[in-house]
This record gives C-alpha cells, sequence and structure tokens, in this order.
C-alpha cells in the first residue's frame, strides 16, 4: 500500500520534515529497524540530467502505454507528470525541509513491494570499464568483441490471457525449424562466428571480454591513443548464470570473499579452469559502437551514481526512484575497508540478465577504475520506493509550472 509522507510521520510520530528523516519514516513504513539518519549526499545537478534523460525516453511513449506493473501499473503520461513535478520542485534543493515540505504534499512514496520481505533489496553495482584493445586482429589482440549476427531472430509471442503479454524468444532458422542460438561456449571454443566479419574490436584478454560482458558496455583504449565507446546490442537468450555462485558452491572461493576483485584473481591464477568457467554461464553479448557513451536499456545514457538496473518485467521504467543501502569504503591500496550508509535520489533507466525479481538491483558507478573498484565489492541490502505524483495533482502541477 503507498504511504504519504504524512502518513508515514503520523505512525512514527515524526513531526520534523526534511529530506534527513526520510529514511526514519520509510523504515517505519515497511517495519525495519530505524538506520542511521542519511540524507541524498550528491549534487542536483547530476539528479537533473538523469530526470532528463528518462523524459526523453518517456516522451517517445504512448501517454496511456504500460512502463510498470511493480509496485503497481504505472504509464507513461503518469511517470512524465511526476517527473517534470518532481524537476520544478528541485528549486527548493538547498533547503531541505522546504523540499521535504513540497514532497510530502505532492507525492507518493511506494515501496518497491508491499510484501516486507519482497521489499528488502539486495544491491550490487556495475560500471564502465576503460580497455586495451585493437580494431585488427594482431598476437597481442586475439579476443573478438562480436556485433549482433543477422541470424539472431528475437520472437514475440502475445498472449491475451489472464492478462495480455507479450514473451519473447531469440533463436536463428536452421532449415524450418527454429532453434536456440549458439551458447558462449559454441562461439568461444566452437568459433562458429569466425570468418562473418561481425568483429567490432579485439581485446587482449579473455578475462576483460568475459567483464565486459557482465558490465554491457565499455570504452576500448586504442594503440594510437584513440578511444571507441561500445555497448550492449543484443544477447544470445541464453541463461545467464553466475560464475562467482560456480566457484562458491565448489567451494573454491569463500562466500564471505567473494567480489569481482576475487573473481578476477582466481580466473588469472587459475587459467587452465577459465574455459570451463566460462561456458558456464551460457549468456553471450553483442556489442555496438556507442559514440555518445554508455546506455542503459532505454537508449537513454546512464549518469554515474543516479542510474540503476532493475528488472524490467516489473518496476517502471524511466521512473524515479528513492533508496537506502551502504556503499563501500576502500583505502589507499583499493581493498575494502568498510561501509557507509547512503540515500538519495536514483532513476530506473536499465537492466540486466542477472537482475531479476523484487529483490535485486544493480547501481551505476560511473567509468573506469575507481569506479570498478567500487562496483567489484557493492553487495548490500537496502530499500527502494518509488516516487509518484499524488491523484488529483492536475491543479497543482499547472500551478507549479506557473
Amino acid at each position: 500500500m503507498a504511504l504519504s509522507f504524512a502518513q508515514m510521520v503520523g505512525r512514527c510520530k515524526l513531526f520534523r520534515l526534511s529530506l534527513v528523516m526520510l529514511s526514519l519514516l520509510t523504515s517505519c513504513a515497511v517495519r525495519l529497524a530505524p538506520p542511521a539518519i542519511v540524507s541524498d549526499d550528491l549534487e542536483v545537478a547530476s539528479l537533473r540530467a538523469a530526470i532528463r534523460h528518462s523524459v526523453d525516453y518517456l516522451e517517445k511513449l504512448a501517454p496511456d502505454r504500460i512502463v510498470g506493473e511493480a509496485p503497481r501499473r504505472v504509464t507513461a503520461g503518469e511517470l512524465q507528470d511526476s517527473l517534470r513535478a518532481f524537476e520544478r520542485l528541485l528549486i527548493h534543493w538547498p533547503c531541505a525541509d522546504c523540499l521535504a515540505r513540497e514532497l510530502d504534499a505532492r507525492f507518493e512514496l511506494v515501496p518497491s513491494s508491499a510484501d516486507t520481505e519482497l521489499s528488502k533489496v539486495l544491491f550490487t553495482g556495475y560500471y564502465q570499464p576503460v580497455i586495451d584493445g585493437s580494431l585488427t586482429q594482431t598476437d597481442e589482440y586475439r579476443y573478438p568483441l562480436y556485433r549482433k549476427p543477422a541470424d539472431l531472430i528475437v520472437a514475440e509471442q502475445v498472449h491475451l490471457t489472464p492478462v495480455m503479454r507479450v514473451e519473447k524468444s531469440v533463436g536463428r532458422v536452421e532449415g524450418e525449424q527454429f532453434k536456440p542460438y549458439h551458447s558462449r561456449y559454441d562461439i568461444e571454443e566452437g568459433g562458429v562466428l569466425r570468418g562473418r566479419g561481425l568483429e567490432i574490436a579485439w581485446l587482449k584478454d579473455p578475462v576483460e571480454v568475459f567483464f565486459l560482458h557482465i558490465q554491457g558496455s565499455g570504452i576500448i583504449r586504442l594503440p594510437d591513443g584513440g578511444r571507441m565507446s561500445v555497448g550492449y546490442a543484443a544477447q544470445n537468450g541464453r541463461p545467464y548464470r553466475s560464475i562467482g555462485r560456480l566457484l562458491i558452491d565448489r567451494g573454491k572461493v569463500s562466500k564471505d570473499e567473494m567480489s569481482m576483485q576475487r573473481l578476477r584473481q582466481y580466473l588469472n591464477d587459475h587459467r587452465q579452469e577459465r574455459n570451463e568457467i566460462f561456458a558456464y554461464n551460457e549468456s553471450y553479448v553483442f556489442f555496438r559502437i556507442n559514440p555518445e557513451g554508455p546506455l542503459g536499456s532505454l537508449e537513454v545514457p546512464l549518469t554515474a551514481g543516479r542510474s540503476i538496473a532493475t528488472d524490467a518485467g516489473l518496476f517502471p521504467k524511466g521512473a524515479l526512484a528513492w533508496i537506502r543501502t551502504e556503499m563501500p569504503i576502500l583505502d589507499d591500496a583499493g581493498r575494502l575497508a568498510g561501509w557507509r550508509p547512503i540515500a538519495r535520489f536514483v532513476l530506473n533507466q536499465d537492466t540486466g540478465g542477472a537482475i531479476r525479481g523484487f529483490r535485486r538491483a544493480d547501481y551505476y558507478f560511473g567509468t573506469g577504475d575507481d569506479a570498478g573498484a567500487l562496483a567489484g565489492y557493492m553487495n548490500r541490502p537496502g530499500t527502494m520506493f518509488f516516487l509518484l505524483l499524488k491523484q488529483g495533482q492536475d491543479n497543482v502541477r499547472a500551478k507549479v509550472s506557473r
């Protein structure tokens, strides 16, 4: 059930409306233990930019198009109204109490799920790596990034009952049969795509190729000093399976020490096992050149610290959310030294093969090694709420716009 800020104040007997106190109010709504008092610790410019990117996406859709089913069904028009109204309220950003009062008057803070257990979200991180590569194959650069093959077909099946939904299948046509597309093993070890002119670039290290598939976008640093941005174009339709989980289940790495950094270390220390480990994840990503930089699944630029990825079949695409979790603290050597609580506004602008269900969200840290270090350790519980304009706020929106 959606609760207004005022209702939560009544329940918790808290009378000081400020952005800093939102975390306390939110915890009462989902009956979680009160967290440390935190506030949005990023500058407002990045939030404005991310909002504009979501609006750009939503403006291309029919206002009555459904863009999300949870925490409740939402249309593109509703989201546009909510984002535009919130954007206008950012003039109050320097005054946290003023902004909180305006939000209380105009917005609902809707938990990601009405179920207390499902509302506990696991936040992981992703980033855009910068990787050495070449536009031509050499003895040093031997591992290809492929563009989407022409024989990869996405078929759609429409189900009308019990509710209308579209189910997508990815595969290829062989004779008169529609078959699953080639697996990672078929492509990397079997070489089924070699000689078809699909290579965008060549990398030095197969581990870098694999992690670029996981991140979905990256910058290729060329031998002449040039740079080329590449991003997700398609996927082979095979299920994503975590190789980190595989190593934990096999007792190779403990759950407590698992991170992207530890996973890289294991792969580099056990080269003889790499092909088998890679093949466990049958999912394979195809790329394209993105001159405008990293794009999310909405085909709009991602904003470091403000964009998140969630399950595309659940949460409203482009929506404004407020999250509360913890971020890694790293020492001078880049090792995990602790965690710090954060709460901030984010935009739901991406998705990913491993991001499924109510209890998962992926936080975008940005580009480069520093962002990668943070993303590699990010694995913390938290909560997520969507901000939606209250019903009957049309007149208020018109008044604010004047």
